[in-house]
């Protein structure tokens, strides 16, 4: 695209008036050309030719841009907007223009809408333009053109031999023809070198991170505008017609809805007369009576002096008694999760190596919360059921998750957001457990064995609905393994001679739902607690954290990690050689250590 100009400092207003000068001046003197050429070899046709090329190429603007004429079908409007409305495009993703199109969008792919359209309708989309020739890179071309002056030494009156005289000279950069002088004047015009992709504004309250292309502002508008008016003949509400009758006759209220509904109108003597209700505009109801339908009016009634009517006075000086509305409260909320798992992989002459495997998790969880406001008492309860099992190659089916979970917790209200409250955990398991690293496996776990119960009293702070921290400073644990024939008890801390281990400690429960995003959610829960008589530093740690990311409507990405350290559970200690390492005592060694879970599923 070029211009013809002449690059200066100056005033913009004089500097675009000598522009518009400069294009027409040109104009005039490529037509001047054109008129003293009178045969295809004259000296003139180089330049002709390649001012011909450049326009035919799009390079030459003769004139102003001229404004294109923008017009969408509704698929195209909304195509258009949903590009439009992606983040890359804004400055700010929660700017009300950006809002108001994404609704319009929705709307008009959706149900009726009945909002948006008065902001769309009152936005100044004129601030929103950029100026055409931003969106590409200017740069000046010189070359040199022919140019006929008029010699100043000699005078030789125009007749229409001059013309002829000019042509039959040769071709030379500077001749003298008669009382003319052909001349090569060097000219510079502005050039478009590139286009930019991305063309942003500095004016305050601009929406947009950046425009692509011309006109982009008129393209909003445009399709703003064939939305709303396509959405302004759709939509429609539903109105129902009610009479002493039963029958309730619903009736759509729609511009672009021409049929009419029948109707009987009943009094309370179930006498019925047909009307045909209809939509034939806008926000208007037609009520028509049937064709052939008459009215047969009573005579009138000679006056009769004795007619009374029976009024009856009401002292308005009182309040009117009302019935009394019996609320009856909800105390009771209930709500559950639940959480399958399946991975599966089949392998058959898979030359690369491999093991074929099967596995199901399955992870269910009940909430059961009391709130009692006028009796200043809470409860928040649920139970929990985790268990998961695993076929790989051609080992049986293997147990690898498995958790009988129960929490309840009662509060009454202290002071400010701190309750007094009471706590019971028990922890179990459901099906027989082994150890696979040994020949046959050993068993170390089964229904009951071991089984945790823990019991506090103390204080519950709330600072938030997301977060509750429980402290129970007078707390007592105790841990069950009855079957001692089948089970190692000592696994879980408790005595060579004993089935039960009981603990006197204090107790903290921290329970927090994070969600940093919409479709994303944290939940902890952590549990500590310390035994008063022996070695109470030594904290028995039990931390679970649940990540949950939403995909869609009915799929998750779910993690599950869970940490547990006791101090009284113990292991063998292990070599380089997986061998268990002999104490000074000729028994194997054991010690306390951190144990990890982590599932990961869809």
């Amino acid at each position: 695209m070029i211009y013809s100009t002449t690059i200066r400092n100056e005033n913009p207003v004089l500097f675009k008036m000598r522009y518009l000068r400069s294009i027409i001046s040109f104009l005039f003197v490529l037509q001047a050309l054109i008129a003293f050429s009178q045969e295809d070899g004259d000296t003139l046709r180089p330049a002709v030719a390649v001012m011909d090329s450049l326009k035919k190429a799009g390079y030459i603007f003769s004139d102003s841009k001229e404004h294109p004429v923008i017009a969408l079908s509704r698929e195209q409007a909304v195509e258009y907007l949903q590009k439009m409305n992606r983040f890359r495009y804004w400055k700010d993703v929660n700017d009300p223009f950006r809002k108001a199109i994404g609704q319009l969008v929705w709307e008009a792919t959706n149900q009726p809408f009945d909002s948006a359209a008065a902001y769309l309708r009152a936005y100044p989309y004129d601030s929103l333009s950029i100026s055409w020739d931003q969106h590409y890179i200017w740069e000046p071309l010189r070359f040199k053109v022919p140019v006929i002056r008029k010699e100043q030494a000699a005078y030789i009156p125009v007749t229409d031999s001059v013309s002829s005289a000019v042509a039959a000279i040769p071709d030379s950069t500077s001749q003298i023809r008669g009382a003319y002088k052909v001349v090569l004047a060097d000219t510079s015009m502005l050039v478009v070198i590139d286009t930019l992709d991305r063309v942003s504004s500095q004016r305050p309250g601009f929406p947009f991170r950046y425009y692509e292309y011309p006109y982009q502002a008129d393209s909003i508008s445009v399709a703003v505008g064939t939305l709303l008016r396509y959405l302004e003949t759709r939509d429609s509400s539903l109105i129902y017609f009610t009479g002493s009758g039963k029958t309730i006759t619903p009736v759509w209220i729609n511009a672009g809805y021409d049929k009419a509904i029948r109707y009987w109108l009943q009094n309370d003597l179930n006498d019925s007369v047909t009307i045909w209700i209809d939509n034939h505009d806008k926000n208007t109801i037609g009520l028509y009576l049937e064709h052939g339908v008459n009215f047969r009016r009573p005579s009138r009634q000679a006056a009769n002096v004795d007619a009374r009517i029976n009024v009856e006075s009401i002292d308005k000086s009182t309040l009117l008694e009302i019935d009394r509305i019996m609320v009856k409260p909800q105390y009771w909320k209930l709500r559950s999760e639940a959480s399958f798992v399946l991975n599966q992989t089949a392998l058959y002459n898979w030359v690369k190596g491999g093991e074929k495997s099967i596995s199901l998790l399955t992870d269910i969880i009940g909430f059961a919360e009391y709130n009692n406001k006028a009796l200043k008492i809470s409860s928040a309860n649920y139970g929990r059921i985790k268990i998961g099992f695993l076929k790989s190659g051609e080992n049986p089916v293997r147990k690898n998750v498995d958790l009988i979970e129960l929490s309840s917790k009662v509060n009454h209200k202290a002071f400010g957001k701190f309750d007094f409250s009471a706590i019971m955990l028990y922890k179990n398991q459901l099906a027989p457990g082994y150890n696979y690293s040994t020949d046959p496996p050993d068993m170390v776990s089964k229904f009951m064995n071991p089984s945790i119960l823990t019991l506090g009293v103390g204080l519950d702070y709330k600072p938030s609905k997301e977060t509750s921290i429980n402290f129970s400073p007078f707390s007592f644990k105790s841990t069950f393994v009855t079957d001692t024939v089948n089970i190692d008890q000592t696994k879980y801390g408790v005595g060579a001679d004993r089935r039960s281990r009981n603990e006197l400690g204090a107790n903290l429960i921290l329970s927090n739902q994070y969600k940093p995003f919409k479709n994303l959610m944290f939940t902890n829960r952590l549990h500590l607690f310390s035994n008063y008589i022996n070695n109470p530093l030594n904290i028995d740690v039990d931390w679970e954290m649940i990540a949950v990311w939403n995909l869609n409507w009915f799929t998750d990405v779910r993690l599950n990690t869970h940490l547990i350290y006791d101090d009284d559970t113990k292991t063998k200690v292990l070599d380089d050689d997986n061998n268990p390492v002999i104490g000074p005592d000729g028994k194997p060694k054991q010690t306390a250590r951190p144990q990890f879970k982590e599932m990961l599923g869809f």
